[in-house]
């Protein structure tokens, strides 16, 4: 008999799919990493149970303890479900632009879920990063899990995500495209990719409002390129230790309503139901099309399933009201 133990056994091994229609204009292959297939919905399982099972296995988690994280929701769903199967408490704080969807989906799962503003500077008191840590000092046998810092990030990736994505392509991929938020699924994939060919391409997806693009071309943190956002799950206003600027060849930036257009058309055209990010990381690829060529396998990393956005990118009333739609 075939069957898994528990849940965290099935995290992992997602299929990769060709994108077709969305894709026409593209000279290459272009496929797409379904991370949805997870348990979770998300390809941040695999980091959630990695970061859990190192911090057991150096002490920082203890029998019965509490574990507590700042999320845009995934990390959140990946954190819980170890949770459950181990034997911990959950709480999550989060930031009022996530998606009512998010909140619900991680209180079904039995977690503690703490919402702060989004238009706060990062070390803000009122912060969804302070909070985070805040909670983690009050609460007695808490382990903060702080994933944008968290080495198991990108390791997780580079000892999964990267050697699938090189197995499914019989190692012919030439380009990986993903958004980045923590940094930890293109540091980690892109590490091993690297390590297997030096001439593969990594291409960061950014959204406007967020500081990536520039500090990896310049060098300079902008503090003027910060301001509130609609995108999910990518951009950041601080620079996690996840992010390795020399792992990635470059970033395009999307703009909030590109990235909810495709996000729709993924679902419309391919049969995607996806998260926002994945909108992004099409559109984004579709913007870099002068760097491909017809003998290319390019790879784009879809983050998370389209359950968390039907009241927003799924909504046509929502879609009218932000003015992406007529």
């Amino acid at each position: 008999m075939k069957y898994a133990n528990n849940i965290l056994e099935t995290i992992g091994n997602t299929p990769l799919i060709k994108i077709n229609k969305l894709a026409e204009e593209l000279p290459c292959l272009t496929l797409a990493k379904y991370e949805t297939f997870n348990p979770g919905n998300s390809v941040k399982d695999r980091m959630a149970l990695k970061m859990v099972e190192d911090a057991e296995a150096d002490g920082r988690l203890k029998p019965g303890g509490t574990i507590i994280e700042g999320t845009s929701g995934n990390t959140g769903m990946g954190l819980a479900l170890a949770a459950i199967v181990k034997g911990y408490k959950c709480v999550f704080v989060l930031s009022d632009k996530q998606s009512k969807e998010k909140m619900d989906i991680l209180r079904a799962v039995g977690a503690e879920v703490v919402v702060c503003p989004t238009d706060v500077e990062p070390d803000d008191p009122r912060s969804y990063y302070s909070v985070s840590k805040r909670l983690a000092e009050e609460t007695p046998n808490s382990w903060y899990v702080n994933q944008y810092d968290n080495p198991s990030n990108a390791i997780a990736h580079y000892e999964s995500t990267g050697p699938e994505i090189w197995e499914q392509t019989g190692g012919k991929v030439t380009h990986f495209i993903v958004g980045v938020g923590t940094g930890g699924t293109i540091s980690g994939v892109g590490k091993y990719l690297k390590e297997q060919n030096p001439d593969v391409k990594v291409w960061g997806i950014d959204t406007y409002g967020s500081v990536f693009k520039k500090y990896h071309e310049t060098g300079i943190f902008d503090e003027k390129e910060i301001y509130p956002y609609v995108t999910e799950g990518i951009g950041e206003d601080i620079l996690p230790k996840n992010v390795d600027f020399e792992i990635i060849d470059g970033f395009t930036k999307v703009t909030d309503k590109d990235a909810a257009v495709y996000t729709q058309l993924l679902a419309k055209e391919e049969g995607m139901f996806l998260g926002n990010s994945a909108g992004a990381a099409i559109k984004g690829a579709l913007q870099l099309k002068e760097h491909f060529t017809k003998d290319d396998i390019v790879v784009i990393l879809f983050h998370d399933h389209g359950s968390r956005y039907v009241g927003k990118m799924f909504n046509d009333e929502w879609m009218k009201e932000k003015g992406y739609i007529d």
